[in-house]
């Protein structure tokens, strides 16, 4: 949701129109030899809300499906999402750009929304929401396979393949024990899930770098809202869902989705791509938390272990070597290039 880095939870989003001009964010003060090393007050507050946001999507998911169908959900998120930003996106005009762009859009919006949010509500009819929320913290791992793949990425050296085998352990212990019953297809399309959250920045990064994040969202939702609203008509319920499963699809489509692209779009003007990117690997840790608390979901020792290397292979798998110096100037250009390979997802 088109320089990338940045989901799925969610959209893949392309920084460069997110940050200001003139290399610093506007919540970072600059250190010594122009190093920027403080964060604002605001700054950690849209992190902490960031990191809320896009964690209990996975709590709300599993509360929705309870008695709504799979395409419902997906379209009163989507519509709901659409409601709020796509008045925004006409007032801001560049509409010639999303009509020049409208095949790759059409791309962007199957791999990001269409196929993995669907996947992602059908696996929670058997999968715990904390469950669901530890396995698509691999995307980052995901993400750097693919960017090796096609040659958008450094090479890796040992730091980082020794990320992508600690990940990669943590999704074993996490899922193993689950392979052998009905699970086995719900990780299976967790995993499908991630492989499109992976794959949608490299199409942003290729083929839509000339449109501006708010209106890269705001159509995709639409887009997938016209898409959706058939076969969620065909499955409408025959009875009203619960205040309690009405309230999930509200939340997701007006809190988990069109609030939080607002606020992630000011967490990157705020601090930058590279430290607004650090709330993904909280997210996972607030899907579990949720699951916890409000669903009675187990917290068990695989969980804790499986989030430990998940968490740490991610970090490693996506670490960068530590750059040259670079002139103020070009401070913003040299970020954008160290974090262009790795994947934003909104669950």
């Amino acid at each position: 949701m088109a320089r990338i880095g940045c989901r799925r939870a969610g959209l893949a989003v392309p920084y460069r129109h997110c940050g200001r001009p003139g290399g610093r964010a506007r919540g970072c003060s600059a250190g010594r030899a122009g190093t920027e090393v403080l964060v604002s007050r605001r700054g950690w507050l849209l992190f902490a809300l960031m990191s809320v946001l896009w964690g209990i999507p996975y709590l709300m998911i599993k509360v929705a499906v309870e008695s709504v169908s799979v395409p419902m959900v997906v379209f009163a998120r989507t519509a709901l999402g659409a409601l709020i930003l796509l008045p925004l996106v006409l007032r801001s005009g560049q509409l010639d750009v999303v009509r020049r762009h409208w095949r790759p859009l059409l791309l962007f919006t199957a791999v990001e929304i269409l196929g993995p949010w669907a996947l992602l509500s059908d696996a929670e009819n058997r999968l715990t929401s904390s469950m669901t929320g530890l396995l698509i913290a691999a995307v980052p791992i995901v993400g750097v396979v693919l960017a090796r793949l096609t040659g958008d990425a450094e090479r890796l050296g040992p730091v980082r393949w020794a990320g992508l085998l600690v990940g990669l352990t943590g999704v074993g212990v996490l899922a193993g024990p689950h392979l052998g019953g009905g699970s086995a297809w719900s990780i299976g399309e967790v995993m499908l899930v991630a492989l499109g959250y992976a794959i949608a920045p490299i199409i942003a990064t290729r083929r839509l770098q000339d449109l501006p994040s708010l209106h890269m969202a705001a159509f995709a939702l639409a887009i997938a809202a016209v898409i959706y609203a058939g076969p969620a008509i065909a499955t409408w319920p025959d009875a009203m869902p619960s205040g309690r499963v009405l309230a999930a699809l509200i939340g997701l489509g007006l809190i988990c989705t069109a609030l939080a692209f607002i606020v992630f779009f000011e967490l990157i003007r705020e601090v930058g791509t590279s430290r607004g990117m650090v709330f993904t690997y909280v997210n996972p840790a607030v899907a579990v938390v949720a699951g916890v608390a409000f669903l009675g979901e187990p917290l068990t020792g695989t969980i804790i272990a499986s989030f430990a290397l998940i968490l740490a292979g991610s970090v490693l798998a996506t670490a960068h070597r530590s750059p040259a110096p670079t002139p103020p100037a070009d401070t913003a250009q040299a970020e954008d290039a160290n974090v262009a390979s790795e994947p934003a997802y909104e669950p």
